[in-house]
């Protein structure tokens, strides 16, 4: 007779039937565990009185903050300083933690850590990052933007550069103050410089000097402002009048001055005295009437003539030959005459003026005759 098949896996497997069920195992496990725990502990180390979750008494109330030394409006006020609310044109504290190849990471306390971009890092032209901030500084910074879709703030140190660099060329405008500029560059109206960072123009007709404007670039230049205008972003600035208010700080009205002419006009002559350049106007050349300043002078033409009018803050100096003539139209017919005595009539023209004052009279009105 064949052995039944199932007999043999029972008989293989004696202590099948001794196995107990898992849950069985596991309940055992932990009333053993808990009963050993129990008994390792004593009586006083059991809490009492342990409040449910959702017992009432678990919970804090106002009487309890009360209670520990502040109230609920306290407990508010604290919180609120941390909620940051950040606005476009706020300026911060920033910590920077990172720079990177478009711009750095700066830490604000917002949510997401801010980014400055390459270019917003200085009003200056830089060769890199570095040249201006370095890992772990703290400084100010201008939030341009509100936060993207990422939470994220754009900063700027230019915006602040920017709106400093503008409070002070104001400031040394009320001031009248002189700077000293370096021409970066020339173009047809005139030449280019950088005041406190900001991009500054000089015109031509306000360039006083005998080089070539393409030879200024890299010169520094005294200079006075004409126009401080940040609305409209015009700076406008003049190396003619620097030059006149420190010449005139050596001149005075009725002084008579060697200079040449540089250039006729219709209207005149400029003549170079001293590296500044004052008009002898066509009606102070003679007191004989001429047509043209051409028919008198000649550019290069060594000169004396005599100051009647000093214009600081226009930058002009009035210059006058008529007021030098021993007798009228000597300009015309002999002109060496009126050099030769040119401090002599020039004295004659002070002691006028003196008189002219004393009786009360306008100096102005004499300097036409």
């Amino acid at each position: 007779m064949s052995e039944n098949p199932a007999s043999k896996i029972e008989e293989k497997n004696p202590e099948k039937e001794t196995l107990m069920p898992e849950e069985t195992v596991s309940n055992a496990t932990s009333a053993e565990f808990e009963e050993n725990s129990m008994n390792e502990l004593n009586e006083d180390d059991i809490p009492k009185n342990i409040p449910a979750a959702d017992d009432s008494s678990s919970r804090i109330n106002k009487s309890d903050l009360e209670s520990a030394g502040f109230t609920l409006d306290e407990f508010a006020s604290l919180l609120s300083k941390y909620d940051y609310n950040f606005k476009p044109g706020d300026i911060v504290n920033g910590t920077v933690f990172a720079l990177e190849s478009k711009g750095a990471m700066i830490d604000i306390g917002a949510k997401t850590a801010a980014f400055m971009p390459m270019q917003e890092v200085s009003i200056n032209r830089v060769e890199g990052l570095r040249d201006v901030l370095q890992p772990s500084e703290i400084r100010e910074f201008f939030i341009m933007t509100e936060e993207n879709e990422d939470g994220q703030l754009s900063l700027s140190i230019r915006r602040i550069e920017y709106q400093r660099a503008w409070e002070r060329v104001r400031q040394l405008q009320k001031e009248d103050a002189t700077i000293y500029s370096e021409v970066f560059a020339t173009n047809r109206g005139g030449a280019l410089v950088r005041v406190e960072g900001l991009r500054g123009f000089i015109p031509g007709s306000h360039i006083s000097t005998r080089k070539a404007k393409e030879e200024l670039v890299a010169d520094f230049l005294p200079l006075k402002f004409l126009e401080v205008d940040e609305e409209r972003n015009r700076l406008v600035l003049s190396h003619r009048r620097a030059l006149v208010e420190r010449k005139m700080n050596r001149l005075e009205v009725g002084e008579v001055v060697v200079g040449a002419v540089r250039g006729i006009k219709p209207y005149g002559a400029f003549i170079d005295i001293g590296g500044v350049s004052g008009l002898l106007h066509i009606s102070e050349i003679s007191h004989e009437h001429i047509e043209t300043p051409h028919s008198v002078l000649n550019v290069n033409d060594q000169m004396k003539v005599m100051i009647i009018d000093l214009d600081a803050e226009r930058g002009r100096i009035s210059l006058s030959t008529k007021a030098l003539e021993p007798e009228p139209g000597d300009m015309l017919t002999d002109p060496q005459k009126v050099f030769d005595k040119a401090e002599e009539m020039a004295a004659r023209y002070k002691q006028m003026l003196l008189e002219q004052a004393e009786e009360g009279e306008d100096p102005i009105a004499v300097m036409s005759i």
